[in-house]
């Protein structure tokens, strides 16, 4: 086996540990993965991430919208729309996301893995997978394998 590791020096691993805890909060990576598959509008979000209250979905729309992975897009309609898309960033982060995913799946809590309760996917929420393939575009950032 190859060792592959490289130095990480003290700036890269706060920078990495900020964007570790800020996909890793609650509900935020529920959120941006409905999003990447097609969720557009704050009721569609909520109803894709199943779990999430009226009141967190708007604070972690605020808080991804102010790391940049999120574009808030107001339309001015009567009533008025508010649309959600992936910014640039935000697309490069749900790719670099898919390796973990991976490893998760070979790895986490109910997979085999030794993850126990406190593991990956301890706690983790659900997404209704229907209703995000009904709206999904075909031009989604995430490669759909399932």
């Amino acid at each position: 086996m190859t060792n592959e590791w490289h130095h990480i020096d003290d700036a890269e691993c706060r920078r990495f540990q900020s964007s570790v805890e800020l996909v890793g909060k609650r509900w935020s990576s529920g959120i941006l993965l409905a999003v990447a598959q097609g969720a557009e509008r704050f009721t569609e979000i909520l109803a894709t991430v199943t779990g999430l209250s009226d009141r967190l979905l708007s604070q972690r729309l605020k808080e991804l919208e102010q790391a940049g992975l999120l574009q808030r897009a107001v339309i001015a309609t009567t009533p008025v729309q508010v649309r959600y898309h992936l910014t640039e960033r935000g697309a490069d982060l749900m790719r670099s996301l898919q390796p973990l995913v991976a490893w998760g799946q070979r790895w986490g809590a109910g997979a085999g893995g030794s993850a126990g309760a406190g593991g990956a996917g301890a706690g983790a929420e659900e997404i209704d997978r229907e209703a995000l393939r009904a709206k999904a575009p075909t031009d989604s950032p995430l490669a759909r394998s399932n």
